[in-house]
């Protein structure tokens, strides 16, 4: 978890650099001037996705994403980011900032500096917190920091608030939905889906609002999750697009009754949920066509 300080002097720096490189209040947020005023350069040619990770020098500090893969790496001394060029395209937007993050964090520059000559000997936790470091720098920048909460307060509780504001901010379903349920002042919570089974699904990911966390504690969701689960079935059935669904989950308050919203995006399926009459009211009416 990252500390509260170094989370205010990243946002510090965050701002420093969107308002550098003329991007506060450009939408969607524009990821390669950033890029190129943190004085890097994204190789093109060369798609992580199809070479081995062996490819680079062992000087290259090889960053490793969700489930294994390497989605990004940062060359810090030629000032080159790879990628894997197989990823969506909001992928790797987000992926580009987290290896701008990692350049400009300076306590982390000191550090590579340090060990130049033996990165390997930087330990786990170390790594482990820079990686989380480097995600919070990418969430602030690629949503402008209060600019999103201005955002999200113009809207109702919904997933087709929440995909509007992937395409304003020029970022992924899931990196907007997770920053949505996590700034969210609203009893929300978000379960992310990874891929079918025979009996259901796989958990990928699952974030709460604080406000859902007071009220209700942590959702116990399984690892391996069954089609008693209305969302699994609706994943699995390969439904688009819901935003009627109704469930009761068992919380610390007993059992309760939520109103789902789902979306599957080809990559993942998503289930934004809250209690029955948590809906925000609003003015502002989205539509999403799917």
């Amino acid at each position: 978890m990252i500390e509260l300080q170094s989370k205010k002097d990243i946002e510090k720096i965050s701002y420093e650099i969107l308002k550098g490189s003329k991007s506060l209040d450009v939408f969607p947020t524009p990821i390669d001037k950033i890029v190129s005023y943190a004085e890097l350069v994204v190789n093109s040619g060369i798609d992580l996705s199809k070479i081995q990770e062996n490819y680079f020098s062992k000087k290259i500090d090889v960053l490793k994403r969700a489930l294994g893969k390497v989605q990004g790496i940062l060359d810090i001394r030629e000032k080159i980011i790879y990628l894997d060029l197989s990823a969506h395209k909001s992928k790797q937007k987000f992926v580009k900032l987290h290896e701008v993050g990692h350049k400009v964090l300076i306590w982390q520059q000191k550090i590579y500096e340090a060990f130049e000559d033996d990165e390997d000997n930087i330990d786990a936790n170390t790594r482990e917190e820079f990686e989380a470091e480097a995600n919070f720098f990418a969430s602030a920048t690629l949503f402008q920091q209060d600019r999103f909460l201005s955002e999200m307060d113009k809207f109702g509780l919904g997933i087709d608030e929440v995909l509007h504001l992937s395409k304003y901010f020029g970022a992924s379903t899931h990196a907007t939905l997770r920053r949505y349920v996590e700034c969210s002042k609203k009893r929300c919570a978000l379960i992310v889906l990874k891929e079918c089974t025979s009996c259901g699904a796989k958990l990928r990911d699952k974030f709460q609002s604080a406000s859902f966390t007071k009220t209700f504690g942590e959702l116990s969701i399984p690892e391996n999750i069954e089609r008693v689960y209305p969302f699994v079935n609706d994943y699995c059935c390969k439904r688009k697009h819901k935003k009627d669904g109704l469930m009761s989950l068992p919380t610390k308050n007993g059992l309760v009754d939520f109103t789902y919203h789902f979306f599957d995006n080809s990559y993942n399926g998503f289930t934004l949920l809250f209690p029955v009459g948590e809906k925000k009211s609003t003015r502002t009416k989205i539509i999403i066509n799917v």
